[in-house]
């Protein structure tokens, strides 16, 4: 079993195209929250059928919609042998911010597997639900939007032992809901070619995306994130960079020069990996004033987005540079409403500003067990010998990450029940590596899952905290003196 090589988010071509395809990275899995989860599933398992298998008509796409990929990249994305899989057990209980997984090999291929690993996030929901408030299983799944989730709920349900309730596939309604959301926002902006769909690690499966992405073609979008769905449907396949690209060069500028002058295309600067005010939305525009007419963007994601517009503008304006404002992160109709006023308040042209829609398009229209429900994020921790963190400006610290190759382990006594080490560190006296419940008897499954969610509290240890700090002060003590991120970090910098 194989997958398209395409089943994946543009930006992972181009990132993978400006940074190092071969090195060997890490990357975790996590919820940010929802409590107490069970994993149902084989992870190095799952691993295996997620695999791409690659094919000169996909390097043809590509090559066509200005993803020429490498030598790095082709050799990486084949290089599966190369992975290593430092899981949590099929049955094990997580709590939130726990890496559940993590995924060490060539940059290029762990990074491809982002949005399928994301769609676990649902598979994780369902075992939960199943095991632990089975009062509310059968209203969660009486409706789902195709074919293919139907099959991810009955395997799920199998793997938990727990009899499935009726399940009514609707694909019909998912789409006509779908349709008019985006009918709605194409009447909101004047403009199809304003918009676009970045829903792909919203989705359940890739199947129901397709499903989405065709009601939404069908109400004028023309562009989306999810390269092999633009192919299949004749869309136009878009992006450029993720936090994890900066997180890959340590600094914001050092990270856009890269894009920049790596690929003869269009950029887009994502502003917040660090701080948006004082790094991303200077060092982006400074960039931009030195590539005059090259038609380069910038793109917010966390914190306050009407600041930070309000603030790019301005900056904008003493520069003398229009660069294309791009919007997403949880937008909605409202959302977009209110930017269009500001757009025109600020004057800038509508050709200048637009807007990308995850899941508002893919996953609320679908209702129940979405991945915003528990916020699975899958991370780059670490980049060669040098551990990373993404910081962004959410309130409290909400969308940090861990760095290194993070681990958890389990108390059963008084405490925090959670302790997040470093592979390879010593464990602490009282605590022990994460166990299963059993899976084969739902009862007792249940029973063990609702002891353990009635825990909580995190640890870091001595390691972790380290690694936190070294990355702290990495990326802050230039913004401390007033450096904007400016300097390229060495790729290899730091401890292991």
């Amino acid at each position: 079993m194989s997958t398209s090589l395409l089943a994946t988010d543009g930006y992972k071509f181009s990132m993978a195209e400006a940074g190092w395809p071969l090195r060997e990275e890490t990357f975790y899995y996590c919820h940010r929250k929802g409590g107490a989860q069970v994993l149902p599933f084989d992870v190095e398992q799952e691993l295996s059928h997620a695999l791409p298998r690659p094919t000169p008509a996909d390097y043809s796409f590509l090559s066509a919609e200005e993803y020429e990929m490498g030598a790095g990249f082709k050799a990486a994305i084949t290089r599966a042998a190369k992975l290593v899989v430092r899981a949590l057990p099929k049955g094990a209980v997580f709590f939130d911010r726990e890496p559940v997984f993590c995924v060490s090999g060539p940059s290029a291929l762990v990074s491809w597997l982002e949005p399928l690993v994301l769609m676990w996030s649902y598979r994780i929901q369902v075992a939960t639900l199943a095991l632990s408030e089975p009062e509310k299983l059968a209203e969660s799944v009486a409706t789902v939007t195709c074919e293919r989730q139907r099959q991810l709920v009955l395997e799920t349900l199998d793997a938990v032992g727990v009899r499935a309730p009726p399940i009514r596939v609707d694909a019909d309604g998912y789409a006509e809901r779908v349709r008019a959301r985006v009918s709605e926002l194409v009447e909101i902006v004047g403009d199809a070619s304003r918009i676009f769909e970045v829903g792909l690690r919203a989705a359940s499966c890739v199947e129901q995306h397709l499903l989405a992405l065709e009601a939404a073609k069908s109400a004028g979008l023309k562009r989306t994130s999810h390269v092999l769905g633009a192919q299949r449907l004749s869309l136009t396949p878009v992006g450029t960079m993720g936090h994890e690209h900066v997180q890959r060069y340590g600094s914001d500028e050092a990270a856009f020069r890269a894009m920049s002058e790596r690929r003869p295309h269009r950029s887009s600067y994502l502003l917040d990996t660090f701080d948006t005010m004082k790094s991303g939305i200077p060092a982006a525009l400074a960039l931009i004033a030195e590539r005059r007419g090259e038609g380069d963007s910038i793109r917010y994601d966390s914190g306050d987005k009407e600041a930070q517009y309000r603030f790019a503008c301005a900056r904008s304006d003493e520069l003398g540079v229009k660069p294309v404002q791009i919007l997403e992160d949880g937008f909605d109709a409202a959302q977009t409403r209110r930017f269009e006023q500001l757009r025109a308040e600020l004057g800038v042209e509508p050709s200048r500003q637009v807007y990308g829609y995850g899941g508002y398009l893919i996953a609320s229209t679908a209702g129940g067990l979405t991945r915003d429900r528990v916020a699975a994020v899958y991370k780059l921790s670490q980049t060669g010998r040098r551990a990373t963190m993404k910081f962004a400006n959410d309130a409290g610290a909400g969308k940090q990450s861990i760095p290194g190759r993070p681990m958890a382990l389990r108390r059963r006594g008084e405490g925090a029940v959670s302790l997040i080490v470093q592979q390879g560190e010593a464990a602490p006296a009282g605590w022990e590596p994460v166990t299963s419940v059993p899976l084969s008897d739902a009862k007792a499954a249940g029973a063990e899952l609702s002891k353990w969610r009635s825990r909580s509290g995190q640890e870091l240890s001595s390691e972790t905290q380290q690694l936190i700090a070294q990355c702290h002060q990495s990326a802050f003590s230039r913004l401390g003196a007033g450096e904007g991120g400016r300097g390229e970090a060495r790729p290899d910098e730091g401890r292991s």
